[in-house]
């Protein structure tokens, strides 16, 4: 069976931005790695992200490293830069985005399990080593938290975003219309 090209491919990925009626947006707080950065830049690019809220001292998306990963896709996001993680989740529900931290917590639920299509959702995500930051955590309006069943404890970060933006996308696919 032949893979599709050109025409055919774009045809099939229109259909699903058709179908995509939400709004997403992701919050790095502190994720140093411009690798990672680039990384979840190029699934924000995929899954249709349009906002880009950048906190602490996460990467810039321009970095060359990021670059590397990102390649150019970084053009098709809206990024504003914050100092402090809090101003961030601040915009975010001002721009009219409900907060949902990605966090292992003793209150957060699995992700899946959430009703995530009924509201444009902004996911926040923390560094690879410490997590979303207290502040963050203390005004986001949901933690939830992904599933695993292996021997490992955690996913990398840019992972766990594409994931995370994956299951947003398919809720809001399968939604009642």
């Amino acid at each position: 069976m032949p893979q599709l090209r050109g025409t055919e491919l774009k045809r099939l990925n229109r259909t699903w931005k058709r179908r995509s009626a939400l709004r997403v947006a992701l919050l790095l707080d502190g994720v140093q790695s411009p690798f990672n950065v680039g990384a979840m830049v190029r699934s924000a690019a995929v899954f249709g992200v349009s906002q880009f809220y950048l906190a602490g001292r996460t990467a810039s998306p321009r970095d060359a490293k990021a670059q590397k990963l990102a390649m150019g896709t970084d053009r098709y996001l809206d990024t504003q830069v914050f100092a402090e993680a809090a101003e961030a989740v601040g915009q975010a529900k001002a721009d009219g985005y409900r907060v949902v931290g990605l966090e292992l917590t003793d209150t957060a639920r699995p992700l899946h399990e959430m009703a995530l299509a009924e509201q444009d959702v902004c996911v926040a995500i923390g560094a690879e080593d410490h997590g979303l930051s207290a502040a963050v955590l203390s005004v986001c309006d949901e933690v939830a938290y992904i599933p695993q069943v292996g021997k490992v404890g955690s996913l990398n970060v840019a992972t766990a975003a594409a994931l995370a933006c994956y299951e947003l996308r398919r809720q809001d696919w399968t939604a009642p219309t």
